[in-house]
């Protein structure tokens, strides 16, 4: 026996936060059909049903293409291009994933928050999760598992890791930097070829820092390719040279555990082949 509480945040990982949104905005959490408060108990056997409150998309709709890799009722996993936020700002408000995806959902008569699990940087491509509820998303974020591919520039040798705290620069609003004041960071990465004064590299990461895995390779003078905010150069790419190529998660309902893959960019084989 538990508390619907304790049930719900063990079993299902929903938080009480969660829990107050459905209960005040329109959803229901019920036990055999008789909707319970937090506190009371729920015994083995018992059928929990949890009805989520409406939700709505407020992001301007635009017209775009979009490279699904993978969609169900749950989960909308995209191949982002580069040079394209994921988020409106106050710079860029109608040429966005976010728009792009709002577009595609009102063509379909869907209608859900637009909730990208991990945020890449505009110049970076590859693989978006986005997902359609609530709980699903708190069920799928400790899953997820993401691998990069990158172009640095300089001759990498062997397999490594940087282990190093990142901080926001003092001197900057967006550039990050190295400091023993800053969050934990471990990258991890791997080279792949070599050409041209530059090395492929495969990278994973234990954390998730803004700019970790440009601020760590150039922290180690193996700057990005096209990465000038970190020692880049744009002689051969107008854009840092980082996509990420995999995603590995457990699905929220089958438990399935999905493996999304999408083709290294051919402008980074282009910067190793090239004579």
């Amino acid at each position: 026996m538990k508390t619907l509480k304790t049930f719900l945040r063990q079993e299902c990982r929903i938080s009480a936060r969660t829990m107050t949104v459905i209960k005040y905005t329109g959803g229901s959490i019920t036990v055999n059909g008789r909707e319970l408060r937090a506190h009371d108990s729920v015994h083995s056997g018992e059928k929990v049903k949890i009805c989520l409150p409406r939700e709505h998309n407020n992001i301007e709709p635009v017209k775009g293409k979009l490279d699904i890799l993978y969609e169900d009722d749950h989960l909308l996993i995209i191949n982002k291009p580069a040079d394209m936020p994921v988020h409106p700002t106050k710079i860029h408000q109608l040429d966005t994933l976010a728009n792009i995806v709002s577009y595609y959902q009102q063509n379909r008569g869907e209608d859900y928050t637009f909730r990208a699990l991990n945020r890449l940087d505009k110049d970076t491509s590859g693989c978006v999760i986005l997902v359609k509820d609530r709980i699903a998303y708190s069920l799928v974020k400790p899953t997820v598992r993401k691998t990069y591919i990158a172009v640095c520039e300089g001759f990498i040798k062997e397999s490594g890791t940087v282990n190093a705290p990142i901080a926001l620069s003092h001197d900057s609003k967006i550039k990050r930097c190295i400091s023993d004041q800053g969050a934990e960071a471990l990258t991890h990465y791997q080279p792949l070829q070599y050409g041209n004064g530059h090395t492929l590299c495969e990278l994973w990461l234990d954390t998730g820092r803004t700019h970790q895995i440009r601020c760590h390779m150039s922290s180690i003078g193996y700057p990005l390719a096209g990465d000038d905010l970190y020692g880049g150069s744009l002689q051969r790419i107008g854009r840092q040279a980082l996509h990420c190529q995999k995603v590995t998660l457990i699905h929220p309902v089958t438990h399935e555990t999905l493996h999304i893959t999408t083709d290294i960019p051919k402008e980074f084989y282009g910067i190793i082949n090239e004579g």
